[in-house]
């Protein structure tokens, strides 16, 4: 097991009815700036909820933030928290909207000419306006986190950051919120969070015996219950079995002390950018094509995978192997993502310009650092279809 810090403040509070601990949780005298995405929350309930618990706030309002949080619509919102004193901020939603404000609340602080530099060049958030999230939609575990994803469109980029000063002071999650998600909002944040865990656990063994079972445990139960809450979307242990699992996913916890590979999201940033595709569906894509892309290097984690989380017992290691990867493609392919980019009209003339954005950037990807632009032209052929 590698050297470690952990560090992680985020009070959680979750179950059924805790949104009204808002009023509990938000600092007296606060100036309040809810922000949210395409007004769902208006129709399950949850908007009148939050309104109701933050009465005795000054609040205001910044809806409109898309499901990959645009720079434009969130420059707009740091225009509105600086020119109302906004000393507080509530993202009400799934974790694009967390994601977008963790960016407002770094950028608001921002004293550079340009905050997309917080994303494209890794300037330092030396502070931030205080967060916190009522979650909507697991997927992200954004909520349980330091990091954020932000889109510029006119730039055609998906790019991420990370900083300590956005770590949400708490996050509410109430697994009855999620209950009227769209079939394709549901089965994205599954594979979503399945893939966070993979590319923590399907890398190289370093010993971490805890971690690689807690991994084992999350997509075990992913794997349980996530067709299970897609059938029954209001059930309500289903719902919150699934929620508790998406947080675990990437609350740093089963990545202390093991290498992290990184390569299936990094490629799939591209491939919502360019294409629009969701995020879950470029990991469910681009996935199993790294795993046997990097069958050699991953070999034994991919064959404790098999055994562990498949129960996959008989036959030769390579037979174990590839067993473990198409019974994954027919997981994600039983919660309705398409596994191959030809699916999405994504065709081998387009591999050349993705690669070359990576490649522009300087990135060197996966737990080795081997995958470069040779390599995700490969991976994307492997994905083809």
């Amino acid at each position: 097991m590698f050297n470690f810090q952990y560090y992680n403040p985020v009070k959680i509070v979750f179950g059924k009815g805790t949104i009204s601990e808002l009023k509990n949780l938000v600092p007296a005298g606060s100036k309040v700036l809810i922000t949210y995405g395409g007004g769902s929350i208006m129709r399950n309930g949850v908007y009148d909820q939050v309104k109701s618990a933050l009465a005795d706030y000054t609040v205001f309002e910044f809806g409109g933030i898309q499901p990959n949080p645009e720079y434009d619509t969130l420059m707009k919102a740091v225009e509105l928290a600086r020119s109302e004193n906004i000393d507080f901020l509530l993202a009400v939603g799934g974790g694009s909207v967390l994601d977008g404000t963790k960016f407002i609340a770094a950028a608001i602080c921002y004293d550079g000419d340009d905050p997309w530099d917080i994303c494209a060049q890794g300037a330092e958030v030396n502070r931030a306006i205080p967060l916190a999230s009522v979650l909507t939609l697991p997927a992200t575990g954004s909520e349980m986190n330091s990091f954020a994803v932000v889109s510029r469109s006119s730039r055609i980029q998906k790019l991420h950051f990370s900083s300590p000063h956005v770590f949400p002071k708490f996050s509410i999650l109430d697994p009855e919120s999620t209950f009227s998600l769209p079939h394709r909002q549901v089965s994205n944040g599954i594979v979503d969070a399945f893939v966070h865990t993979t590319e923590q656990y399907l890398t190289y063994d370093v010993n971490a015996i805890l971690q690689d079972r807690q991994a084992e445990s999350i997509l075990k139960t992913l794997i349980e219950i996530g067709p299970l809450t897609l059938t029954y979307p209001t059930d309500y242990d289903y719902r919150a079995n699934f929620m508790w699992c998406a947080t675990q996913a990437l609350n740093g916890i089963i990545g202390c002390g093991v290498p992290q590979d990184w390569a299936t999201h990094m490629i799939g940033h591209e491939l919502t950018a360019m294409f629009g595709i969701d995020h879950g569906q470029s990991l469910a894509v681009l996935a199993p094509a790294v795993w046997r892309h990097q069958w050699d290097n991953k070999r034994s984690k991919l064959l404790k995978y098999a055994s562990r989380v498949w129960r996959i017992e008989s036959g030769y290691d390579d037979e174990k192997i590839e067993s473990a990867i198409n019974k994954t493609i027919e997981f994600f392919k039983s919660l309705g993502v398409a596994t191959t980019l030809k699916e999405y009209n994504i065709v081998p003339e387009n591999f050349a310009e993705i690669a070359d954005r990576l490649d522009d950037r300087g990135m060197i990807l996966g737990e080795h650092q081997n995958i470069g632009r040779k390599e995700v032209m490969e991976i994307l052929s492997i994905c083809a279809g």
